[in-house]
This record gives C-alpha cells, sequence and structure tokens, in this order.
C-alpha cells in the first residue's frame, strides 16, 4: 500500500519533527548524570561551605561585643560572597551537564508548535489509548526496573555498614560520621552509575519509537523529493528559459563577428578575432535549428560563411561560447581567417564560400 509507513525518515522530515517537538530524548540521562557529577562536586561545595561557616563564626563574636552596622553588613556580605562561591560549581556543572545531555540527545531545539494549543490533545479516548499503549506499558517497567535495580544497589552498599552501626559507641564521632559520608556518597555513586545505563537503555527505547512514529510512506518521500529538487517539469521549463535566454545573447554577439564555418547546413560556427585578445574566441555556435538562424543572422549582417566540414565539427565539439580555439585549431582557423581577409581586401566578403578544393587539414 502506497500510504503505508515503510520508509525511514528523510533529513528534512527529521528537520520538520524536531520543530514539532518530536525529538528521542530521555530525561533520565541528564538527571542521573547530574547526580553522577553532584557525587564528585557535593564534598568540595560542603568543605568550601564548611569553611565559609568558620570564617563567618570566628567574626561573629568581634561584632556582637562592638555592634557596628558597618562590620556586621560585612560578614553577611562576606557570607553571601563565600556561599555563592561554594555553591557555583556544582550549579554551573548540573547547568553544562542539562545542556550537554540535551546535546548528545538530538540536540537542543524549541518546538514553537507546541505552544499553539492542538484540542486534539484533550481527546479523553487518545488520552485512554496513551494510558493504555505501548508507551504506557514501557514506563511502567522502567519504574519496576528502576525501583528493583536501586534497592539492590542499596542493601549491597549498606549490608557492610549496619554491623559498624551496631558498635557506633566504640568509634569517634568524627570517625563514624566520615565512615556514614563516605558510605552515603558511594550509594550515591553506584545509583547514578546504575541509573545512567537504565537511562541509556531508554533512550534507545525512545530512539526507535520516534523514528517510527515518523517514518513515511513511499509516497511522501517522492513528494518531498519533488519540493526539494523540483517538479521535473517546472525544472524543464526553467531549463529552456535559459537556453532560450542564452541563444538571444549569442545572437546579439553574433554581428561582432568576423567569420561563420559552417559545414555546410549542420553546424555554424562564429569567431571573432581580435589581435589585442589573443586567440580567435567563438562567440556563436550550435547545430540543426540554431545553426540556420546562424546562418541567417550572418547573411542578413553580411558576414562572411565559409564551408570547412572538418574544422566547423571540430571547432562545434571542442569549444563553448567565448572559448578561444585550441591551439591544434591554430592553423586551420588561419587558414579561413586569411581568405576572409583577403576577400574583404577585394570587397567581397559577404556570402557562402568553398575556398578550398580539399579542406584544409586539422593540425
Amino acid at each position: 500500500m502506497s500510504g503505508e509507513k515503510t520508509e525511514k525518515p528523510t533529513p528534512q522530515k527529521r528537520k520538520q519533527a524536531r520543530k514539532e517537538g518530536q525529538v528521542a530524548r530521555s530525561a533520565d540521562v541528564g538527571a542521573w548524570a547530574g547526580m553522577l557529577a553532584a557525587t564528585v562536586l557535593l564534598p568540595i561545595t560542603l568543605r568550601m561551605a564548611t569553611g565559609t561557616m568558620r570564617t563567618l563564626m570566628e567574626r561573629v563574636p568581634s561584632v556582637i561585643e562592638n555592634p557596628d552596622p558597618a562590620a556586621a553588613m560585612a560578614v553577611l556580605r562576606t557570607g553571601l560572597i563565600g556561599a555563592a562561591l561554594a555553591v557555583a560549581p556544582l550549579a554551573g556543572a548540573m547547568l553544562v551537564i542539562g545542556i550537554a545531555a540535551a546535546g548528545v540527545q538530538g540536540g537542543i531545539h524549541v518546538a514553537t508548535k507546541l505552544f499553539i494549543p492542538k484540542f486534539s490533545r484533550l481527546n479523553p479516548l487518545q488520552g485512554f489509548k496513551r494510558t493504555l499503549g505501548p508507551q504506557a506499558w514501557w514506563e511502567a517497567t522502567k519504574a519496576t526496573i528502576k525501583t528493583g535495580v536501586l534497592a539492590g544497589v542499596l542493601y549491597w552498599t549498606i549490608k557492610d555498614l549496619l554491623p559498624l552501626l551496631m558498635t557506633a559507641g566504640q568509634l569517634p564521632l568524627s570517625t563514624l560520621m566520615g565512615i556514614v559520608g563516605g558510605t552515603v556518597l558511594t550509594l550515591i555513586r553506584t545509583a547514578a552509575v546504575a541509573g545512567l545505563v537504565m537511562a541509556a537503555v531508554d533512550y534507545i527505547v525512545v530512539r526507535r519509537r520516534t523514528d517510527k512514529q515518523i517514518k513515511m510512506s513511499k509516497q511522501e518521500v517522492k513528494d518531498e523529493h519533488k519540493r526539494s529538487e523540483g517538479d521535473p517539469f517546472i525544472k524543464g521549463q526553467i531549463r529552456a528559459r535559459q537556453l532560450a535566454m542564452g541563444r538571444n545573447r549569442m545572437m546579439a554577439e553574433l554581428p561582432k563577428a568576423d567569420v561563420v564555418v559552417v559545414n555546410p547546413t549542420h553546424v555554424a560556427v562564429a569567431l571573432r578575432y581580435d589581435p589585442a585578445k589573443g586567440a580567435p574566441r567563438v562567440i556563436a555556435k550550435g547545430a540543426g535549428a540554431v545553426a540556420a538562424k546562424i546562418r541567417e543572422v550572418a547573411a542578413g549582417q553580411r558576414i562572411p560563411l565559409v564551408q570547412d566540414v572538418p574544422l566547423a565539427r571540430a571547432l562545434h565539439a571542442s569549444c563553448e561560447l567565448g572559448d578561444e580555439v585550441p591551439p591544434e585549431l591554430y592553423g586551420a582557423v588561419a587558414k579561413v581567417l586569411a581568405f576572409v581577409m583577403g576577400l574583404k581586401a577585394r570587397g567581397s566578403a559577404a556570402g557562402l564560400h568553398r575556398p578550398f578544393a580539399e579542406s584544409p587539414a586539422v593540425s
């Protein structure tokens, strides 16, 4: 069936899908990556915050003993700056990770069409289908797997900590807090790594589902190809118009020709020779009807026509409009020009001439 969507989406279709918000993306990638980064940056943040708090506590007694609004504001300003500096690495890392997670999952795109109200989204039947559809089942399965994995990580991380907590009274508080803190960080880090693995699987599933949703039918691919490449009929018309304009320009240049080499009826090539500009140049050429038109214009402009079958064919095949005559044809062209100049010297250059019993060889 022509309407069956079996074809891979084209780049143009993917671009349109991105504008409409159809991008393969898993929110878990950024969340778990941020949590993993937090396990590295959080201790640094706490150390900086602790240092700032200790500095403030050392300055507070002096402010209490000598109440001074300026001194109090200085302490407050120091505290705020210290807190901002302590939190800045963590906040900056979360921002960068969030942007990077979106970038690696298809880039950052503003789906402007999603801002336009679409009442079909309020259809209860469509909502019911989404609730019981494959996507809903996958979300439920994902939540179950996530819960199981995190429960396993929690168990294997703290199973060795429980006996230690039973004998907590035998350890200094600082040691106990260090062990508990290290265990919590290990727990979060392990959970984040496991979460990233699950997020990668989720992204693969979402990408496959999105690619399936934006598949195209064979007819859609053909229609898009026509839109991007242009309708063949219209392209043919444009090409024909361009050729016609080119012929008009060529005919406008034809009166400047010194000679037209003909074959005698199928091919015509007009040459102009200006010693100041180098070798003779082809300013008009054609075959069939175009050649007939060139001969007609040349006759009307009293431009000499010289019949030279091999030279006419060689010039038509090897030269484009505006090209200089190739070196291998210099000898044959020089003979034709010399013949034409001899005719002009005698005052009888116009018309068709067959000057050579045997055409000059093309060297």
